[in-house]
């Protein structure tokens, strides 16, 4: 199987992390979740961790330069240079996108990025259930918020490049799970 290199898109709650650890493994690449990262620095209480923990109990994103050098490190490991990955939590915004285009662009670009679609009700909902200490519900609305202004635009900015799909995100998740794998084989064998 070749490698496969895919962003995964959708608001918060909307299923990413879920998805993105079963089709890893379908796949056989690594998922590079920068949530899971950020919470690692944040509970190994390391520089970078001290920091993001204060922006994000606010409900704010992390930094671009910060975000964009952590993946930076990620994808020049063995494993994402070899089997591809699945990006879930960056980029959040266009000029992350464009980064992750300079960066991708000597593993062969991307295949896709997938936006798993969960109207604005459902993620709420979800979010609330989760039960995160960061789960306010003033930090899930500033989160929603900042989500539809900053990262709305890569829909479009991936759409001009050809490289969006949309994924219906409501039913079970093996429904989901049979709908990503379905849309990425397609877009798969077309590059």
């Amino acid at each position: 199987m070749t490698a496969v290199r895919l962003v995964l898109l959708g608001r918060q709650g909307a299923g990413k992390g879920t998805q993105a650890v079963r089709l890893a493994d379908h796949y056989g690449a690594p998922h590079i979740s920068t949530g899971d990262m950020f919470r690692a620095a944040v509970a190994e209480e390391t520089e970078l961790g001290v920091r993001a923990k204060e922006i994000m109990d606010r409900g704010d994103l992390v930094p671009d330069e910060i975000t964009i050098g952590i993946v930076r490190e990620r994808l020049a490991k063995d494993d994402a240079r070899s089997s591809g990955f699945l990006l879930d939590g960056f980029p959040r915004t266009v000029a992350q996108a464009e980064s992750l285009e300079d960066l991708a662009a000597p593993l062969g670009g991307l295949h896709a990025v997938v936006n798993i679609d969960v109207p604005l009700d459902e993620v709420r909902e979800r979010m609330r259930q989760r039960g995160r200490a960061d789960d306010t519900d003033e930090a899930i609305d500033r989160r929603l918020e900042l989500y539809e202004r900053e990262t709305q635009p890569l829909i479009s900015f991936y759409e001009d490049k050809g490289l969006m799909v949309t994924v219906d995100g409501l039913g079970t998740m093996d429904e989901v799970f049979a709908r990503l794998v379905a849309a990425i084989d397609e877009v798969k064998g077309r590059s």
